[in-house]
C-alpha cells in the first residue's frame, strides 16, 4: 500500500494533472489584434511591437525611461480630506480610494511628482495615472501640480507634465472644479520664473484636466494615436448631430490642425524632451545640437 501511495499515485497525478499556461504571459494588442509576449512588450515601453500601437503605460513604469540611468526621487503628495464631501455613489468615496490606492503600488492618487536629471539637467516631472480612477482631478491632483510647480521654481528646473485623464473627479464636486484655477496659477508661476512648462498628452486627456494645465504649455508634444479633446466624441455628434470627421480627436488630427507641436513616438520623447528644454533654457547651445528626433 506504501508503494501505491508514495509512488503510483504521484506518477498518475503528474499524468493527469497538465500545467496550464499563466493568462499573464501574453496580451492582444487592442489595435491590429495580434498576440504579444509581455515581457517583450513591457521591454518595449508598452507599445505594440506588430503595428505600433501606443497602450495606456502608467506612470512608474514611465519614469525609469525619461530620467538619467532611471534614477529619480518620488515626492508625496501633499495631504489632503480624504473624503471632504462624504460622497456615495454605488459605494463610498472613502471606500473607492482606498481600493484605487490599493492597485496603484503605493502611490496615494492620480499624480505623481518625481524629480531627477534628465539629459543632465534637474527636471520635475509630474505624471497622471489614467489606472487610479480614470486619473480624475481632486484636491490631492491640484494640490501636487501646485507642489510640483514650486519645487520646479525652487530647483530652477522646467516642470513636464504628462496628462492622461477622463477630467474633474465627480466625487469632489465643485472642489475638484476648483482645480482648474488652482492649476492655472501653479503653471503661471512656472512661467513668471522663466522656466519651461512642457506638456505631453497622452491617452486619453480631456475634461476639466484639458480644460486647466494641459493646454498652457509654452509647447505641447502628443503620443501617436492619442484621444484628446474636452467632451468625447460622441458626445459632440450627438449635440452638434453631424458627422464628425475622420480622426477627429486624435493627436495627428490636432497636430494637422496647430493644436500640437508635435507627435513623438514614446521610444523617443526623451530625446525630444531633453532638445526642447536646451532650446527653450540654452538657446545659444541647442543651435549646435542634432535635429529633434520626432514623428
Amino acid at each position: 500500500m506504501n508503494w501505491l501511495t508514495n509512488f503510483v499515485r504521484p506518477k498518475l497525478k503528474a499524468l493527469i494533472s497538465r500545467k496550464e499556461t499563466p493568462e499573464n504571459l501574453w496580451l492582444k494588442c487592442p489595435k491590429c489584434e495580434q498576440m504579444l509576449f509581455m515581457r517583450d512588450w513591457e521591454a518595449n515601453q508598452e507599445v505594440c511591437t506588430h503595428c505600433g500601437h501606443h497602450m495606456r503605460i502608467r506612470p512608474l513604469k514611465r519614469l525609469p525611461n525619461l530620467f538619467d540611468e532611471g534614477k529619480y526621487e518620488l515626492h508625496p503628495l501633499p495631504r489632503v480630506p480624504s473624503d471632504p464631501l462624504k460622497f456615495r455613489d454605488t459605494e463610498r468615496y472613502d471606500a473607492r480610494l482606498k481600493k484605487a490606492q490599493a492597485k496603484a503600488e503605493g502611490t496615494t492618487d492620480a499624480l505623481i511628482v518625481a524629480s531627477g536629471l534628465m539629459g543632465s539637467r534637474m527636471t520635475v516631472i509630474a505624471a497622471l495615472d489614467f489606472g487610479f480612477m480614470g486619473g480624475s482631478m481632486g484636491t490631492a491632483v491640484g494640490e501636487g501640480l501646485v507642489m510640483a510647480a514650486e519645487l520646479a521654481v525652487a530647483r530652477k528646473a522646467p516642470l513636464i507634465v504628462f496628462s492622461a485623464s477622463g477630467g474633474a473627479r465627480m466625487q469632489e464636486g465643485i472642489l475638484s472644479l476648483m482645480q482648474l484655477t488652482r492649476t492655472t496659477i501653479a503653471v503661471r508661476m512656472v512661467k513668471e520664473a522663466g522656466l519651461p512648462y512642457i506638456v505631453v498628452l497622452t491617452d486619453p486627456t480631456t475634461g476639466g484636466v484639458t480644460a486647466s494645465f494641459a493646454m498652457l504649455g509654452d509647447i505641447h508634444l502628443a503620443e501617436p494615436d492619442a484621444i484628446i479633446g474636452f467632451a468625447g466624441p460622441r458626445v459632440i455628434q450627438d449635440t452638434i448631430r453631424q458627422e464628425l470627421p475622420e480622426g477627429f480627436q486624435r493627436s495627428e488630427y490636432l497636430l494637422e490642425h496647430g493644436m500640437v507641436d508635435a507627435v513623438v513616438h514614446r521610444h523617443k520623447l526623451r530625446d525630444t524632451l531633453i532638445r526642447m528644454v536646451t532650446l527653450l533654457m540654452d538657446p545659444l547651445v541647442a543651435e549646435n545640437a542634432p535635429a529633434i528626433a520626432g514623428r
